[in-house]
C-alpha cells in the first residue's frame, strides 16, 4: 500500500493532470468560447461587472481579459504549469489529509 506521503503525491498528481485537461472545458462552458463570450453566460455577467466597474470597458489584463484569452485561444505553457502546480499543491494537502496514518 501508499504510505500518506505516496497518496498525497499521487493525488496530487491526479489533480494537476485532471486541472489542466478540465481548464479548457470549464472555460466553455462558463461562457470563455472561441468566439468570444457567449451570452446569457457567466463570462457575460462577470464582462457586464467589470466593464461597469471599469467605467464601460474591460481593462487589458484584467481577469476576465485573460479567462476570454485562454477561452479563445486555450492555455499557455505558462498557465499551464501555474494551474498544474497549483491543483498539485491542493490535491497533496487533501491527500494527505485523506490518507490518515498509513
Amino acid at each position: 500500500m501508499l504510505g500518506k506521503v505516496g497518496v498525497a503525491a499521487a493525488t496530487g498528481a491526479v489533480t494537476a493532470a485532471g486541472a489542466i485537461v478540465a481548464a479548457p472545458v470549464v472555460l466553455g462552458v462558463v461562457g470563455f468560447t472561441t468566439v468570444g463570450i457567449a451570452s446569457g453566460s457567466i463570462a457575460a455577467s462577470m464582462m457586464s461587472s467589470a466593464a461597469i466597474a471599469n467605467g464601460g470597458g474591460v481593462a487589458a489584463g484584467s481577469l476576465v481579459a485573460l479567462l476570454q484569452s485562454a477561452g479563445a485561444v486555450g492555455l499557455s505553457a505558462g498557465a499551464k504549469v501555474v494551474l498544474g502546480i497549483g491543483s498539485a499543491l491542493v490535491g497533496s494537502i487533501f491527500g494527505a489529509k485523506t490518507a490518515g496514518n498509513k
